[in-house]
């Protein structure tokens, strides 16, 4: 069962809405909106939190952001390649 839903009225550039028409797809505008502001949702919080942390325990270096990246860029070449062999 889908979550309830209401109707909202928004104002944007013209541009932005007529982009967002063109690449919306068969869901539609609204859902295309939605998932939009879902995943701003989920950045904020994300910001949120790394506020909290960086509160707590101090910002983070670029070099410990690179060594992250390195160890995530790492991780997804692994599954790719166990995806390819298991296919």
């Amino acid at each position: 069962m889908s979550e309830p839903t209401g109707k909202y009225s928004i104002t944007m550039p013209r541009d932005i809405a007529e982009a967002a028409k063109a690449r919306s797809g068969p869901s539609g505008l609204s859902a295309y909106v939605a998932a939009a502001v879902a995943r701003q949702i989920e950045r904020d919080n994300l910001n949120e939190l790394i506020t909290v942390a960086e509160a707590e325990h101090g910002p983070i270096t670029d070099e410990e952001v690179q060594a992250l990246r390195d160890q995530l860029h790492e991780a997804r070449g692994h599954q790719a390649q166990g995806g390819a062999s298991a296919a």
